[in-house]
């Protein structure tokens, strides 16, 4: 079975929920805290961050949206947890028949958050769901059908100096050796996004994708913040084009 242009969620969820800058501090639910939870000010930390966005190239696309919740804050090192619900579909070439998939994907990942400094690393395990829908049905597909497995990953922000960011991304899972790694810097613009390049791989046992564009992240309105990426898009079944995705955020 020859795959082409096979676009999931899986990978990118990742990176949208690290494509935001370290938390602030906001003043949610101010009646459900003890005293002992406030901060300087009256503040409270905030607990939840939630997310949404999409992915598209000529042969796919993927819709996504999750949450992840601290109890001991955002900002603050400790246990953090990942909810994560995807939809994405695809195209490949079986023989000499191009088949449509459709993939679902749900995630349940506890994780722990560290920051040293300038440096912020969230680790993530836990049980990766799947569900593949074939037209017209493949046999010989192993993805078909539903499948529970395992999925890790790992996101880092650094930034070395106050105007630059350095952040990426790896996840993986055992459902049919997926994996996705993206890598991306950006500069401070006008103290209100940063911007920069980026580049990704993923894939799984014989698809390939390549990627290589620029990013916007962390673009603030109201209690937002957008991100955005567009560049070019290459794999190992020859077929390339253009990307684009839009992520947003908010913190409560």
């Amino acid at each position: 079975m020859r795959c082409v242009g096979r676009v999931y969620a899986f990978g990118v969820a990742v990176a949208v929920v690290m494509n935001g800058s370290p938390p602030a501090i906001a003043d949610p639910l101010t009646d459900l805290l003890p005293a002992a939870s406030q901060l300087s000010g009256g503040a409270y930390p905030e607990k939840f961050l939630y997310f949404s966005g999409f992915d598209l190239w000529r042969s796919g696309g993927s819709l996504y949206g999750g949450l992840q919740w601290a109890p001991g804050g955002l900002n603050n090192d400790g246990f953090i947890l990942k909810l994560l619900v995807a939809e994405g579909s695809y195209r490949y070439l079986a023989g000499s028949t191009s088949i449509q998939g459709t993939g679902l994907l749900a995630s349940v990942l506890p994780g722990w958050r560290v920051k040293r400094n300038d440096i912020e690393i969230k680790l993530f395990a836990g049980l990766d769901l799947q569900n593949h829908r074939l037209s017209p049905d493949d046999p010989a597909n192993s993805l078909r059908g539903n499948h529970a497995g395992l999925r890790v990953g790992a996101d880092l922000w650094w930034e070395p100096t106050p105007a630059l960011m350095i952040a990426s991304s790896v996840s993986g899972s055992t459902i049919g050796s997926n994996f996705s790694i993206r890598g991306a810097a950006g500069w401070r613009v006008m103290d209100r996004f940063w911007a920069g390049p980026e580049a990704e791989t993923s894939g799984d046992q014989v698809y390939r994708q390549y990627r290589i564009g620029a990013h916007i992240t962390s673009l603030k309105w109201s209690v937002f913040e957008w991100s955005l990426g567009a560049g070019y898009v290459e794999d190992n079944s020859q077929r390339s084009g253009f990307y684009g995705r839009a992520s947003l955020l908010t913190r409560r």
